[in-house]
């Protein structure tokens, strides 16, 4: 701990170079990147939760599946670009098992990762109506979808949803859908950044006023079953996860492989499109694609533009997990509560060594421990607090870059995180305290 604290002209020395904004106003990678330049620089091992990457090994049945298909010559094949039947069907039944949702295998398609799943559903949703605009983002979230947006030239806007739970949300969400400017609504559950899990009653609000005003539903699920209050986890018995599709036919659910099953770095997710979305005309997409139906606009249009497919082992990957999770032999709960475990123990560091936690009810009771929490500390804003924290070879994000409107603090994620760097973490919090006091 002798190196601790950092100098900060070497901080900004190295942003500098490297081209590279200040700390406090940094993108998610771009604050990875700098770090890199530290450790590399200084050889410190950093507190690293600025990512949302797994930290726990992918299930052996996805990864003997993507060799067995590689080994059967799949490499050599282009594969369908609405995805392997398998996949397909096998999703469907997923859909079935742990949301209580019938949808056919059609519209189970598999994307490039669930970013390119919302890149999709952003090229067609915002193109169905030209009397409307672009996307309500129900805030705090993760900030590349506002960047996705805002590439393809769609407006959008948001509100910081915390303050507005429950029986709130109906007139603040209503206030944005009665101008007609509303053509998709997305939102996380579990949330990223906050880890606030929206209720059933939140979810009819959502469903009911999306029906009313013809809005579509960007239902991200990127953390499917990972409110570990509850178990989701067994296959066709309650509770089952909380979804939009209870409450409307106007959705397209977001599934991603990289938390539930540790796939992140075979980048492959899974759009589920309602029956009735799929199948419906919008005569304005003839605007951009061949055909106005929704479904063939997402498969033959946007997916086939941007990567006419997913790579074809990873489907045979994923395929052979999530049958696992349908058939009940494997069980994604069991791997994954390890990050509520590391959660409950970081921040009781935090929070020993004065810091606070920032969303920190859910409604009426406390947020849960999972994949995130939110820190802040008394007297400095997002942006000071995280250039001091990276001086003790700590990082996170800020939530500036959220659309939170807390402007005080940060995103902690726990997955990078090891156990054995838990007494790191508490040295060097309290290092940060004695130099910061209260």
């Amino acid at each position: 701990m002798n190196k601790l604290p950092l100098s900060p002209e070497l901080i900004k020395q190295l942003s500098q170079k490297h081209g590279l904004p200040d700390a406090g106003s940094a993108s998610i990678r771009e604050i990875f990147h700098l770090v890199n330049l530290i450790e590399r620089e200084t050889g410190l091992r950093f507190v690293r939760m600025e990512m949302g990457v797994p930290g726990l090994p992918t299930p052996s049945i996805g990864i003997e599946a993507e060799i067995e298909a590689l080994k059967n010559g799949v490499s050599a094949i282009y594969p369908e670009i609405s995805g392997l039947p398998l996949l397909k069907d096998e999703t469907a039944r997923f859909a079935r098992l742990f949301l209580n949702i019938d949808v056919s295998p059609q519209g189970c398609i598999p994307t490039v990762g669930s970013m390119m799943g919302g890149m999709i559903t952003f090229l067609v949703a915002n193109r169905n109506d030209s009397t409307k605009e672009g996307t309500l983002f129900l805030d705090p979230g993760f900030p590349v979808q506002k960047q996705q947006v805002k590439m393809l030239g769609h407006t959008y806007y948001s509100f910081d949803i915390y303050k507005y739970r429950g029986e709130k949300l109906r007139p603040k969400l209503e206030s944005y859908l009665q101008t007609g400017k509303i053509s998709s609504l997305l939102y996380s559950n579990p949330n990223n950044p906050a880890w606030i899990c929206l209720t059933e009653e939140e979810l009819s609000i959502i469903g009911k006023l999306a029906s009313e005003y013809d809005v579509i539903v960007i239902e991200d699920l990127a953390y499917f079953g990972m409110d570990f209050r509850k178990d989701y986890s067994r296959p066709g018995e309650p509770p089952f996860q909380p979804t939009i599709a209870h409450y409307t036919d106007n959705y397209v659910i977001l599934i991603s492989s990289s938390k539930i099953f540790s796939y992140a770095g075979q980048r492959i997710g899974m759009m589920v499109i309602s029956d009735h979305l799929f199948n419906r005309s919008y005569p304005d997409l003839l605007r951009y694609y061949s055909s106005d139906k929704f479904g063939h606009s997402v498969v033959y249009g946007a997916l086939y533009a941007l990567s006419a497919g997913v790579a074809h082992s990873a489907q045979y990957g994923l395929a052979a997990v999530i049958k696992a999770q349908n058939d009940g032999t494997y069980n994604y709960r069991e791997d994954v509560k390890e990050y509520a475990e590391k959660a409950a123990i970081m921040k009781n560091i935090f929070v020993s060594n004065g810091f606070n936690i920032v969303y920190d009810r859910d409604i009426d009771v406390p947020i849960a421990d999972g994949f995130y929490f939110t820190i802040s500390y008394p007297g400095m804003d997002s942006k000071e607090l995280l250039r001091e924290l990276i001086l003790y070879g700590v990082s996170a994000i800020s939530l500036d870059i959220t659309g939170s409107e807390r402007n005080d603090g940060l995103r902690a994620c726990v997955s990078l995180v090891p156990r054995d760097l838990f007494l790191d973490l508490s040295v060097r919090l309290k290092m940060f305290r004695d130099a910061h006091p209260r």
